[in-house]
């Protein structure tokens, strides 16, 4: 069958949930039988957002086959249980790369290379799935920013182009906006979002669907002036209301009928899904039987987004353990010898999420010694682990200067150092080691008990590994390596044996988290912090 395609647009002001709502819209339409795919189209230059702060643009989501992409990209995968790829994050970056590079090479015959057709063509390019499949397949589109920025109109011109081209029957828009409530008057107002769609037409473009986001729930009155202003149905306007957890959206926009209305507009038969499990497992999440406090000591703490794979993580492995998790988040630089008890003293868990550069070092080999000698359970990730073994090597083996290159290059004991095929690179951008790659547990570690099984797949980022002439001293120190690359080549996974709950990774498990399906060193560690024997 052709692929059918839908666009998801935002207005008014950005932050609205477009991501959950296309999300949502994959999993509903997913449970109704369809094949669908999700990409993300971001307007911002970067190539990819590889290279860019955490506190300023959130985290950076890696996919199986490596790719550095948009948190986003987190909850599709999150919501779908879908593997994204290259294709699935696309930017204003990634597209003038591609056109200039064309250029140079003389693809456009010596024509002068122009927004349109060029820019539009090749985002056009990036919309296509057809792949020959028979399956029905749906590509969902999410267009980060809001209609009317700049940096958005090729995008949307490309959206307008491409409609038109494929026919309406085969291409929808979905507008996510935001309904403005003012408490002094307790009124709804509708004209943030009627402006937004008069801004959307005189672009070119109409939308089929509108998503309310709102705070209040929408009365008939205004669904009709929405339906009326902005030349949608009624029905087409499905609300958003604010929710308990993101986990609930695809359950609350069921009842609002969005999927019902966009297989409608598609002209596919809307199929009955089945939710059941998606409802369980959000009536888990709601209603915990336990709480437990889980420390994130991070460098980013700022903002949460920069961890939200691992608060998401976390959260997966509370409703699989019958635990609320409530997270302590912990600036690693307010971490001494002197904070570190205080700090860490009322929290079930610690844990150590990945970074880069040495600001706030410090602090964080002060709590994993803490989280070490007083048997809290302890759940390093990629750095995390890298200051394990730094920790471990200073404390219980005396080499006090121990450390990584990266924090310290002229320490005379380097327990972590650059991987050799990564040493002398100069672009920061893209060279990292990323993307899924194999491991294989030993048969006797706590890793092998909760993964069930010795061959395993994580993705992984980053630059820096263990040293490998420190293997043997680590080792009869206590230490446990139990998990190493196939070869045998670089350390994956360690652990302290004696603890009740001391392991970490250089992998990057929690993009492989569901919300159904926990990831299972989460799920080991969250039981072992809410007092569960393993």
């Amino acid at each position: 069958m052709s692929v059918k395609y839908v666009f998801v647009t935002g207005g008014v002001v950005s932050g609205l949930g477009k991501g959950i709502t296309a999300a949502s819209l994959g999993r509903l339409l997913k449970e109704r039988g369809y094949r669908v795919t999700i990409q993300k189209f971001d307007p911002y230059i970067n190539i990819d957002p590889g290279t860019m702060n955490p506190i300023q643009h959130g985290e950076v989501f890696v996919t199986e086959d490596g790719t550095e992409t948009d948190l986003d990209l987190g909850h599709y995968e999150r919501f779908t249980d879908e593997e994204l790829d290259v294709r699935s994050n696309v930017t204003t970056g990634k597209v003038y790369w591609t056109v200039l590079n064309k250029e140079r090479r003389g693809d456009y015959g010596g024509g002068t290379v122009q927004v349109i057709p060029h820019i539009t063509n090749e985002i056009k390019s990036r919309f296509y799935r057809n792949d020959g499949s028979d399956e029905e397949h749906i590509a969902i589109i999410e267009v980060g920013g809001t209609v009317g920025d700049i940096e958005s109109q090729p995008f949307i011109e490309s959206i307008r182009q491409f409609q038109q081209e494929m026919g309406h029957e085969n291409v929808i828009l979905i507008h996510v906006t935001l309904i403005t409530y003012l408490h002094a008057s307790e009124e709804l107002k509708t004209k943030p979002t009627q402006a937004s769609v008069r801004e959307l037409q005189s672009l070119g473009l109409r939308p089929d669907i509108i998503v309310a986001r709102t705070e209040k729930p929408l009365g008939d009155d205004i669904r009709e002036k929405l339906s009326l202003f902005c030349n949608v149905p009624k029905k087409n306007v499905i609300q958003n209301l604010n929710l308990p957890t993101v986990y609930a959206a695809p359950l609350a926009l069921e009842k609002e009928h969005l999927a019902d209305v966009v297989c409608e507009a598609l002209g596919i038969p809307d199929n009955k899904p089945d939710l059941k499990e998606w409802s369980e497992m959000v009536d888990r999440l709601l209603n915990p039987e336990r709480k437990v406090t889980i420390a994130l000591v991070g460098k980013y703490v700022s903002l949460h987004d920069s961890y939200i794979s691992v608060v998401e993580a976390l959260r997966h492995a509370g409703g699989a353990n019958g635990a609320e998790v409530n997270i302590k988040w912990i600036s690693s630089e307010d971490i001494t010898e002197d904070t570190v008890e205080d700090l860490l003293k009322d929290v079930d868990g610690l844990i150590v999420p990945g970074g880069f550069g040495h600001r706030g070092i410090d602090g964080m080999l002060t709590a994993i010694k803490y989280a070490r000698e007083k048997e809290l359970p302890f759940l390093g990730l990629c750095l995390g682990m890298q200051l394990a073994i730094v920790e471990f090597a200073r404390d219980i083996l005396g080499f006090s200067d121990a450390n990584s290159t990266e924090q310290d290059p002229e320490t005379s004991h380097p327990l972590i150092h650059i991987m050799p095929e990564k040493d002398g690179l100069k672009d920061i951008g893209g060279t990292l080691r990323l993307g899924a790659y194999p491991c294989v547990l030993d048969k006797s570690s706590k890793a092998f008990r909760l993964y069930g099984q010795e061959n395993i797949s994580e993705r992984h980022r980053h630059r820096y590994e263990v040293n490998n002439y420190y293997r043997e001293e680590l080792t009869k120190g206590g230490l446990k390596i139990s998990g190493q690359s196939p070869d045998g080549r670089i350390v994956e996974m360690i652990e302290l044996p004696e603890h009740p709950f001391f392991l970490a990774t250089q992998a990057h498990p929690e993009f492989k988290s569901r919300p159904n399906k926990a990831h299972p060193l989460f799920k080991g560690f969250v039981a072992a912090a809410s007092g569960i024997v393993d």
